[in-house]
């Protein structure tokens, strides 16, 4: 299978999130130097440069929902620029960014595979379900909202983005890495029937037999999406994050997950969000995150 070229797109907001600084996610992972190690690699890397959409009012919620209508905007913006990359045929990577960015990306990338006549796997790599509404979230910020309001349960101006709604159904998701799930958002999970392969579960069963079981099913026929949220990985190694949740996979388990993705040959698209350099140091955190993408695409310790 030839390697397709990699269309980098920043998208350099905090409009969704608690904390400020998200919003220079885009710019982190460049200096992490992410296109030249990805060419490194072998590979034709376009840098799109960044999106612009408004800029963050810094407001409190409005019934349950904070920045709707900024948040609706970035996301159209995303949803436009990630469906073109998929339709000229190459692998879009969004730089976020919050994670309320991925209702823009995985409803796009939904898009394309209707258009394409392809099934939809959803890898979530997260610490957070992101599953509240504006009925059981305790903020009304929407990075906490995206795999809802992708399922359909949120505001209009969120789940119509693309046109059909619901953008997804539940069961394309596999939800790795989850740690933190509010009260009432457990029920709404629970009642989705998502696949959520919880830190118990890795504990329990290791990183390998957990990936083999999200991974199951692919087939030539399946688009493989990959949305990244840095504090999937434990804060120990990964402290540039807005929300950071102990007890996440450590380097060598992340490592394995996303060699594990690399090895099924099914990736289609990668967010990697919520990357706050305000919380970094040194760069750190978006270096490690270079790394892992480097993984995902192919770097391994011996010819494999």
């Amino acid at each position: 299978m030839s390697k397709p070229t990699i269309a980098l797109v920043g998208v350099p907001t905090d409009i969704g999130a608690g904390h400020r600084g998200a919003s220079m996610g885009p710019e982190a992972l460049r200096v992490a130097q992410i296109a030249e190690k990805l060419r490194a690699r072998g590979l034709d890397v376009l840098d799109r440069g960044n999106l612009h959409g408004p800029h963050n009012p810094w407001l409190p919620p409005v019934d349950g929902y904070r920045h709707l209508a900024e948040v609706a905007a970035w996301n159209e913006a995303v949803h436009e620029a990630i469906h073109a990359e998929l339709a000229a045929g190459r692998l879009p990577i969004m730089l976020g960014g919050d994670h309320c960015l991925a209702i823009g990306s995985i409803s796009a990338v939904a898009r394309h595979c209707r258009e394409q006549g392809k099934q939809l796997r959803v890898l979530w790599l997260d610490a957070h379900a992101d599953f509240n509404t504006a009925q059981v979230t305790p903020s009304g910020n929407i990075h906490g909202m995206p795999v809802a309001c992708l399922t359909g349960n949120g505001p209009a101006a969120l789940t119509g983005i693309g046109g059909v709604t619901p953008a997804v159904a539940p069961e394309v998701f596999r939800q790795i890495g989850i740690r933190s799930v509010d009260e009432g958002e457990k029920r709404l999970v629970q009642a989705a029937h998502m696949r959520v392969f919880d830190m118990r579960h890795i504990d329990e069963d290791g990183m390998r037999r957990t990936m083999e079981e999200a991974l199951a099913g692919l087939d030539e026929n399946t688009h493989l999406h990959v949305s990244f949220d840095v504090d999937f990985l434990d804060p120990s190694i990964a402290p540039g994050v807005g929300t950071t949740v102990r007890g996440g996979p450590n380097y060598r388990e992340a490592q394995l997950c996303m060699e594990m993705i690399a090895d099924s040959g099914r990736l289609g698209s990668l967010d990697i969000v919520e990357l706050n350099p305000a919380f970094d140091r040194k760069n750190a955190t978006a270096k490690l995150a270079v790394d892992l993408v480097e993984s995902l695409f192919g770097k391994s310790t011996l010819l494999r």
